[in-house]
């Protein structure tokens, strides 16, 4: 009699059970157009040993280099603290905390990266956290249509490409409008965006600092839309709000960001994590859940979700959103690297940033060929204008190792050069990548 594993006898009593021979007649009602009929070509099994020997091979192929990439993903410098915290079983293994009286290390976590969000932003509530910052740019703004009963977004030209692609994809089917409002100068000027407010708008989004790098008029916007019924909704930097106005001083109703920045790598473009915070009055209306903090019959602390608006619980059709995550190990990982580092620590970060990123852009626009593509301030990230394409200058910069930044070539600007400098780069770092640009453009 031929060997039969475990796995095999269980597949063998499962068709018996359901009353089918074999696997073709269990998927019989699949049309044959849709069927795969080629071969697989799945590798023969590996043993443990060898699947490592393969992974390190693998892995050994990855290019390193010095990384001055952004756009809405930075390689800031993460404390090994986080890890050792991050890595704990408690928190590494463990899912939406469901049932308070055995979360309460969790919600207490959340609870904290709640409170230090809303003092970062000057925001009065935050809620449990989200996807990542697209997604949580678009909940915004359908939350700004339901409350102001409004189906017109103004979305400024200099917002992030990649949060409008999610935000169209996320109005497509609402029946909602958006409207780019033009950038001058790689910026947003308020008295444009003024004159196309009308009593259909529901929200202008506004991003500070800006996909270019360069800060916005977010203060005269504030005072434009401030007693007006358009929601003002703030797309920021948590590191910048280091050493720049947060949300809650320049009157937006809704701050967003993205939180990769906090304590989490780049990790090859996710996971990542959206924070969300709202003025009160719009608390009952934000996505997600807010944890919060309760006693019980003996007058104990204990930490509880206050309000869990999506469809999972019994909310059904009157849920805000349908967001069911709140990317738990990643806002343990703000939460813990905000801790750690403070509010004087956040500061200096935020300077080295600043300090760091005007350095070199002052040794570049030194370089015949290359000038800073706008005028206006910005923080940690510029955009370089050339007088050609920068693809060839990207390919050599990368031979040497340097990812030099992003080419703005898909967004229809050819010559432009996005360029992010965090607290890891170092002078020696920053001098290399503006000799290598030197010797590039005029050898």
């Amino acid at each position: 009699m031929p060997y039969i594993s475990n796995s095999e006898q269980d597949i063998k009593q499962m068709m018996e059970t359901i009353g089918v021979s074999s696997f073709n007649e269990l998927i019989a009602n699949i049309p044959g157009r849709l069927l795969f009929e080629g071969d697989l070509k799945i590798p023969k099994a590996l043993s443990e040993l060898e699947v490592d020997a393969l992974v390190n091979e693998i892995a050994a192929k990855n290019k390193q280099g010095i990384c001055f990439l952004g756009g809405g993903s930075y390689d800031h410098y993460v404390p090994a603290v986080v890890d050792a915290i991050t890595g704990r079983s408690e928190f590494y293994t463990s899912y939406t905390p469901y049932q308070p009286e055995v979360s309460q290390g969790n919600l207490q976590t959340i609870y904290e990266f709640q409170s230090m969000i809303c003092a970062l932003t000057g925001m009065e509530v935050t809620n449990a956290s989200m996807y990542e910052g697209g997604s949580a740019l678009a909940e915004a703004a359908l939350l700004a249509c339901g409350h102001t009963r409004r189906n017109k977004i103004l979305l400024a030209a200099t917002l992030n490409p990649r949060y409008r692609s999610i935000l169209e994809t996320y109005v497509r089917f609402n029946d909602l409008e958006l409207v780019t409002v033009p950038e001058e100068g790689l910026t947003i000027s308020p008295e444009r965006l003024a004159s196309l407010i009308d009593d259909e708008t529901a929200a202008v989004i506004m991003q500070q600092p800006n996909f270019f790098g360069h800060l916005e008029n977010m203060k005269t916007i504030g005072e434009l839309l401030s007693g007006k019924k358009p929601l003002f909704i703030a797309c920021y930097d948590p590191i910048s709000l280091g050493i720049i106005t947060p949300p809650g001083e320049y009157n937006a109703d809704i701050a967003v960001a993205e939180g990769q920045v906090l304590g989490n790598r780049m990790n090859f473009g996710g996971p990542y994590i959206g924070l969300f915070s709202a003025k009160q009055e719009l608390v009952r209306k934000i996505p997600g859940r807010i944890a919060g903090i309760a006693q019980d019959t003996k007058g104990q602390r204990g930490f509880v979700l206050t309000l869990q608006t999506r469809e999972q619980h019994i909310r059904r059709e009157k849920a805000t959103s349908n967001i069911c995550t709140n990317s738990g190990l990643l806002a343990v990982a703000a939460a813990v690297y905000m801790s750690l580092i403070g509010r004087q620590g956040l500061v200096d970060i935020a300077e080295l940033c600043l300090q760091k990123s005007h350095y070199l852009a002052a040794k570049l626009t030194e370089i015949p060929g290359i000038r800073l593509a706008g005028k206006q301030p910005f923080f940690k990230e510029f955009t370089l204008q050339f007088d050609g394409p920068v693809a060839p200058v990207l390919e050599k910069m990368n031979s040497n190792n340097i990812f030099a930044g992003i080419d703005l070539a898909k967004y229809g600007m050819e010559d432009r050069l996005l360029v992010a400098v965090t607290e890891k780069r170092t002078r020696k770092e920053l001098d290399l990548y503006a000799e290598i640009m030197q010797s590039t453009l005029i050898g």
